[in-house]
This record gives structure tokens, C-alpha cells and sequence, in this order.
């Protein structure tokens, strides 16, 4: 069943209401500031919609998080029910040291179907290719590579990879180098960097390497509009984070998931801009006015597109 269109304003409204609170504090060098200003718009005006919401991917279990939290329920309770994945704040070290590609994210998807993924790292691979066995999780970087460059028609030389400049990704850019692939090195901003290989105009192949699981949830909710390909495993690195996965029901600590384990059915998607970034500009206040970019997706309907608002600041 499709998500009504009515649903496409009112969370881009959402998202940059909370993108212009957080824009008030941006290079203010106070992340958690930053933060918890997007934190409260978003929620309050979540709440102000006509919908039985629950948070599926927010900021913490209750106990580590008082507002948007794992479970909480959202909206006037009246309307469709919808799973919700939000990072109000995505790049908090970006709004604090006014740098390029702040975010404010949301997803939504009709009940039980977005995953409910634990706070913990998650093996990712995205790219627009979405033919079968071109590239997967369980390939080597050099064999990723060398199907992408053959399906591409393109020399490794030609391809530009995407990862997050982490010590532990060392071994994974060593190869890159090796082969000669192009690099896009990022400091933040796990949603974004896998959105990069959605369009041709942001030159990038293909994005790999590990980041926070539940952004890789937010980004396969875009990148399912997009038509693209995206795999994401679980890596657990206590007893105590896999008893919790195991209480939100994954029983295969191991597994592959496809994009169409991590999202089904209709989406709509919205990352609004706090600074500009690869994706959509940052927020620019006029007087009493301000301006919004928002990368907007609607799987059923087919739109993917930027939109740009001007609204009163309220």
C-alpha cells in the first residue's frame, strides 16, 4: 500500500524546522547543543502529525535517550501507522565546526517495515548498479572492483570510491591505492557518503567500508528509490551488544542483509540541509525567512528530487 503524498510536505517541513533550529549553533564548537536543538524540533513537530508513529532507529534505548528514543510513540495517534527512522543531527561534528554536510534525516515506512536495527557497527557496500553478484559483502575489494570496472566499461583508474577516513578502513584503502581507484575520503556523515553513488553528477561508484547500522537503515530507505544496490551486515563486538541484538529479534548474528530485508514496501525519505554538502545546501537565514534544500524520495511514486523552500521562522 502506498504512503499518501500528503505525508511528502509534512516531513520535509519536519526536517527543516529541525535543520533550522540546529542551524543556530552551528560553528558554535557544542555538538550535543547542536544536537539536542534538532532533537526537540523534529519531535515536537512529529508530534503535530496526524499519524500512529513509532521510532524504530532513533537516538538511544530509553535509558540513553529521553526524546526519540528506541520505541517511542509519535504523533496524534489518529491516522496510518508508520516505522520512523530519524538522525536529527547527522555530521554533529560538521554543525559544531561549520562544516561542509550537516544533515537533518528522516525515514518512514508502513509498520514492520523498516528494520529495527541495535546500536552497533554495520559492515556496508552501496552502489548504482543494482545487477546481481557485480558486487557483494563477501567479495574481496579487488573482486568488487574488478566486476564494477567490467559491468562499467570503466578502467579502475576511471572509478571513485567512497569511504570513511577511519584507522580501520587502512586495509580496505591500501588496496585502493593499489588498484588505482579514485578516493573520496570522509571524516562524518554515514547517510550521505552512501548516497553519494545515487546520481552520476556526484562521481562516486561505489561506497564500502563499516559505519553506525542504524544510519545504514536511514540510507537504504533513499537508496531503495533510487533503484540502487546495498548490503549491510551486523559486526558485534560484546556479549552485551549481541544479547541485545538477540532481544530485538535478530537471531543470525552473521547475516547479509539485502536492501529488500532492510526496507519493504512504500518510503518516503527527506535530509534536509544544515551546512551544504554533496547533497543539498545548508540552511540560509533571510530576516524572518529562512531557506531549506531537501533531498526528498517517494518510492511509490517515483520522486526523487531536491526541494527548495522558503518558509516564515517561526
Amino acid at each position: 500500500m502506498a504512503i499518501d503524498k500528503k505525508f511528502l510536505d509534512q516531513l520535509v517541513n519536519v526536517t527543516s524546522r529541525a535543520a533550522v533550529a540546529s542551524s543556530y549553533l552551528v560553528g558554535k564548537k557544542d555538538k550535543i547543543a547542536a544536537d539536542k536543538a534538532a532533537v526537540d524540533s523534529m519531535r515536537s513537530n512529529l508530534n503535530n502529525l496526524d499519524i500512529q508513529g513509532q521510532i524504530v532507529i532513533g537516538e538511544g534505548e530509553l535509558d540513553e535517550a529521553p526524546m526519540l528514543y528506541i520505541g517511542e510513540k509519535l504523533g496524534t495517534n489518529k491516522g496510518p501507522e508508520f516505522d520512523i527512522a530519524v538522525d536529527p543531527l547527522e555530521g554533529t561534528n560538521f554543525a559544531a565546526n561549520n562544516l561542509p554536510g550537516a544533515l537533518s534525516v528522516i525515514a518512514i515506512a508502513e509498520k514492520n517495515n523498516l528494520f529495527k536495527a541495535p546500536e552497533t557497527y554495520m559492515e556496508k557496500i552501496s552502489t548504482k548498479v543494482n545487477e546481481k553478484n557485480v558486487i557483494d559483502l563477501d567479495y574481496t575489494v579487488k573482486q568488487n572492483i574488478s566486476n564494477l570496472s567490467d559491468y562499467l566499461n570503466k578502467n579502475p583508474e576511471s572509478l571513485t570510491a567512497c569511504i570513511m577516513d577511519r584507522p580501520r578502513h587502512k586495509e580496505i584503502i591500501d588496496e585502493l591505492n593499489k588498484l588505482k581507484v579514485n578516493l573520496k575520503l570522509i571524516t562524518d556523515g554515514d547517510v550521505s557518503g552512501a548516497l553519494l553513488v545515487t546520481e552520476e553528477k556526484y562521481n562516486v561508484d561505489i561506497f564500502l567500508g563499516t559505519g553506525g547500522g542504524p544510519e545504514g537503515v536511514l540510507a537504504a530507505a533513499a537508496l531503495d528509490a533510487f533503484n540502487c544496490n546495498f548490503q549491510g551486515r551486523f559486526l558485534f563486538k560484546t556479549e552485551e551488544d549481541k544479547a541485545r541484538a538477540k532481544k530485538m529479534g535478530i537471531k543470525d548474528l552473521t547475516k547479509k542483509y539485502e536492501l529488500n530485508e532492510i526496507v519493504t514496501g512504500d518510503s518516503i525519505f527527506c535530509a534536509t540541509g544544515i551546512t551544504s554538502g554533496d547533497l543539498v545546501a545548508g540552511i540560509k537565514i533571510q530576516d524572518s525567512d529562512f531557506v531549506s534544500e531537501t533531498l526528498v524520495t517517494h518510492k511509490s511514486s517515483g520522486l526523487k528530487k531536491v526541494i527548495k523552500l522558503k518558509q516564515k521562522v517561526k
